[in-house]
This record gives structure tokens, sequence and C-alpha cells, in this order.
């Protein structure tokens, strides 16, 4: 596993919480969504809207990959959404991870606001699956790298 760095460097690093989660088996298209919904809300906020989606009670807004995406109920100033309940299960992770960092460094948690919400692309696990005549067929799987920023406001 490659050592990655933060693409986001908040100005002021004493206020400021960091967390990344390292190559997680979670679509990265969901992810990139994700991260785009809990940017700019509170912490304890993006826990509650993520715990919303596991519980499939809120949907997700997909502005990018949103081809062929049914259109959902809630959403605000959007029409196509989903329920990405594994990649929130793994983002909430990090959450909990930035929220427990946050407190290590003696933040206030109600003034912490999610500056930077980013997925990137991880390593490619590649398997083949054999077929008739000789043939095989590729079974890809992209990991994701998840890096959420938090600064004092």
């Amino acid at each position: 596993m490659a050592r990655v760095n933060y693409a986001y460097r908040p100005k002021d690093e004493l206020n400021a919480a960091k967390a990344m989660g390292y190559e997680m088996p979670i679509c990265f298209k969901h992810a990139v969504e994700i991260c785009r919904a809990i940017k700019g809300k509170k912490i304890d906020d993006a826990i509650e809207y993520l715990e919303d989606v596991v519980a499939m009670e809120r949907a997700v807004p997909f502005k990018n990959h949103k081809k062929k995406v049914a259109h959902k109920k809630g959403l605000e100033k959007w029409y196509a959404g989903r329920y990405p309940v594994k990649a929130s299960t793994y983002i909430l992770k990090v959450l909990e991870n930035l929220k427990a960092n946050a407190e290590y460094k003696g933040l206030e948690l109600n003034r912490l606001v999610i500056t930077h919400a980013q997925a990137k692309k991880g390593r490619v696990i590649k398997r083949y699956m054999p077929r008739a005549y000789g043939r095989a067929t590729p079974k890809f799987k992209i990991l994701t790298t998840v890096e959420i920023v938090a600064e004092v406001r």
C-alpha cells in the first residue's frame, strides 16, 4: 500500500482535523457523490445524514453519475438519487475517526465544518474468471481512498 498525501492543506493546521480511509472496497462513483453531499456540513449533521442513508430513509443526490438513475423523494433541488449503503458505512467510519481526531486535538465539535471531502481511486485488484473455449473475463475491483478535512468556523 503506497502512502497517499492529502490533496488539501488547511490554512490553520491547529484548528483543523483530518481523517483518511485508505483503499476501501467501495464504489468510487458512490464515494464521489457522498463526499459532495457531506461537504459543508457539520460533523454531527454529516454522521446523522449517513446513518439515515444506511437506514434508507434519505437518498444521496447523484449529480455526476445520474444516467438511468430513478427519481427519489426528499431530495432538495435535484431529482436523481440512490441509497449507497456500503459506501456510506465505510465513509461513516472515516467521519467517526475525524470526530475522534478533533476531540483529541481539543477542538470544539459544534464549530467544526467539513471543508474538504474527496474520493480518490486506489489500486486495482485484478481477477479473471475462466470462460468457455479458453477465454477469460476480467473482474476488476477498484479500491477507493476517502479523505475528509474539517475546520473550525
